[in-house]
Formats: structure tokens, C-alpha cells, sequence
């Protein structure tokens, strides 16, 4: 309330005088039909007045409030005039303390649900680098429960992809500041992929073919790079049909990933790359998470790569366009 009458305070005074003026004036005057242009003039002269004294105290916090586009300086309100424009002021830099402190507190949790993720993972790596340990000491139990140990294998192989997807989906909140862009050499690298990924060809009777004419060299970072092939030959397996082949080509600065498997709906294109989005073949197969066509996305948009997925016909392609990092390097 006392703001309020603070905020009204000039009108208040002009009504004042205009109903103690006014009575005299018009005694004065004994005649108020001869004067009554005078009255109107004298009227809005006064009203006239009041607007633009008004307007002048004002015109910062009218300017403030109709500006579109909103900066860090648009927290504050400098210099303020009016009892209201005080109080909008005073409300503004409660509102950015407030916020300043929530965001503080949401980074700390943040940063703690990071360290507690990558503490976890990386502590479960190693009883599962024991079991597989373990399973490559004893060939001749394992080959007493060939079915068994293989088994126990590929769980351990699950968990270990699993746990490695966390830590990188984990470390691409830094990304931009972990990005090292090189001269790479393309075959090697895709090479060295598909032996990292070796027993999973072997286990789905897929076999990779590497179509390149020679080794181009493309301009990116090696261990993203090497993570983001790995995620989109690792689905490729998965989704492909057994005893077809996994073609691998380079052209013109396009590399291109083809796998024969069941086509995935249109519908469903657009949305794989979301996080936690495992389509219609992943809760169908249950081993999908959901986090590594997640991955890719956010690691080629940092490294500027260009990509696209297309299924028809059983055939889905992934292709990653290099052309435009090389143009920049170079």
C-alpha cells in the first residue's frame, strides 16, 4: 500500500491543487461560460505537464522494459527515479542473487554426479578387466563350457561397452576444450576400430569391407573421432543381418558406413540420435541404451562434421562429410 500511494503521489498533488484551484478560479472569474476555452487550456496545461514530468522519470524503465533483446545488463536497472522504478530495481537484483545461487548450486551437483558417475564406472572396469583375465588364463575350462564361457565372455563385453559409453557421454560435457584437430590418416583409424571390435564381427558372422582406393588424410580429433566410428560400427553389427557385410567407403571427403538389416522406419530417423532413444529394434532386441547414436551427434556437431542416416530398402547408411573441417584447417 504505501508503495502504491508513493507511486501516486504526483497525481494525488495534482488533484489537490486542481480542486483547490479550480473552485477559486472560477470565483474569481464570476463568469466561467466567457472563460471556459481558458479553463480548458489551463486544464491540460497542468495535465500536460504532469505527463511529460512523468514520462522523463520514467523513460528509462519504459525503454527497459520494451527492449527485445535481453543482455546481462538487463538484470539491472542503473540510476532509478521513481519510488517504483526503486522498488523494480531492488526486486530485479533479488531475483539475480536468487538465481546467481541456484545455478552455483546446480553446477556443484552437477560436477558431483559427474565425479560419482566416473568414479563408479571406472572402478567397475576393473573387476570386469579380472573376469575377462580370468576367461583368457583358463582355455581348458573354457573349452569344457564352451557355451558357458562364452556367455560370461559376452556379458563382460556388454559391460565393459556399457561403461565405456557412460565415461565418454561423461567427459563430452568438457568436449570443446578436450578437441585437438590433426592431420589423420582415415584406413588406420577405421582399421583400428574394427579390431577393437573384432570378436563382436566374428560373434554376428558380419565381415567389414574397407573400400578405400588409398589412405586419405582428413582433419579431426583421433580419440573422438575413434569413439564416434566405434559407436556407428558397434550399431551397425548389432542391427545387421548375419553372414552380410559391413561396407566401408571414402570419396570426395564423404565417408560412408552401409549395413544390410531391417530398414528403420521413417518416423524414427529424426529421433535415434535423442538421448535414451532405443526405437522400435532396440526395445525389440533390450540391449539398446539409448546413449550412442546420442554420442555421435554431439560429438560430430562439436567437431563440425556434417552427418546423415538414411535406411531403404534394408540398407542403412551413415555418412560423415569431412570437407568442411579440411577447408577451415587448411
Amino acid at each position: 500500500m504505501k508503495l502504491f500511494f508513493r507511486d501516486h503521489a504526483s497525481v494525488i498533488i495534482l488533484y489537490t491543487i486542481s480542486f483547490l484551484f479550480l473552485p477559486w478560479l472560477i470565483q474569481v472569474l464570476d463568469d466561467l461560460s466567457s472563460h471556459y476555452f481558458y479553463f480548458i487550456f489551463l486544464v491540460s496545461f497542468l495535465f500536460t505537464i504532469w505527463l511529460v514530468g512523468r514520462y522523463f522519470r520514467r523513460r528509462k524503465l519504459y525503454a527497459h522494459l520494451q527492449n527485445d533483446t535481453l543482455t546481462h545488463n538487463d538484470l539491472h536497472l542503473f540510476e532509478p527515479q521513481a519510488w517504483i522504478e526503486q522498488a523494480y530495481s531492488s526486486k530485479l537484483r533479488q531475483m539475480q542473487h536468487l538465481y546467481l545461487t541456484q545455478q552455483q548450486l546446480l553446477e556443484e551437483q552437477g560436477n558431483e554426479r559427474q565425479l560419482v558417475l566416473s568414479h563408479f564406472a571406472h572402478q567397475m572396469k576393473t573387476p570386469l578387466s579380472v573376469i575377462q583375465l580370468i576367461i583368457q588364463s583358463n582355455p581348458n575350462a573354457a573349452a569344457n563350457n564352451p557355451s558357458e564361457w562364452q556367455i560370461i565372455k559376452n556379458e563382460c563385453d556388454k559391460m565393459t561397452f556399457t561403461l565405456n559409453q557412460l565415461l565418454s557421454y561423461e567427459r563430452t560435457s568438457h568436449l570443446a576444450a578436450d578437441l585437438k584437430i590433426e592431420a589423420l590418416l582415415l584406413k588406420e583409424l577405421v582399421q583400428e576400430v574394427i579390431n577393437d571390435l573384432k570378436d563382436y564381427f566374428i560373434a554376428k558372422e558380419i565381415f567389414p569391407k574397407i573400400l578405400f582406393n588409398d589412405n586419405p588424410i582428413i582433419y579431426s580429433d583421433q580419440k573422438w573421432l575413434k569413439i564416434t566410428l566405434y559407436q556407428i560400427l558397434n550399431n551397425a553389427i548389432k542391427y545387421g543381418d548375419s553372414e552380410s557385410s559391413i561396407q566401408i567407403m571414402y570419396d570426395n571427403a564423404i565417408l560412408q558406413i552401409k549395413n544390410e538389416g531391417e530398414t528403420i522406419p521413417e518416423s524414427e530417423i529424426s529421433r535415434v540420435f535423442d538421448l535414451f532413444y532405443t526405437g522400435t529394434k532396440g526395445r525389440m532386441g533390450g540391449e539398446a541404451t539409448g546413449i550412442g547414436l546420442y554420442l555421435v551427434k554431439k560429438i560430430l556437431t562439436s567437431l563440425e562434421h556434417p552427418f546423415t542416416l538414411l535406411s531403404l530398402n534394408n540398407t542403412t547408411t551413415f555418412t560423415i562429410d569431412f570437407s568442411n573441417k579440411r577447408k577451415k584447417v587448411i
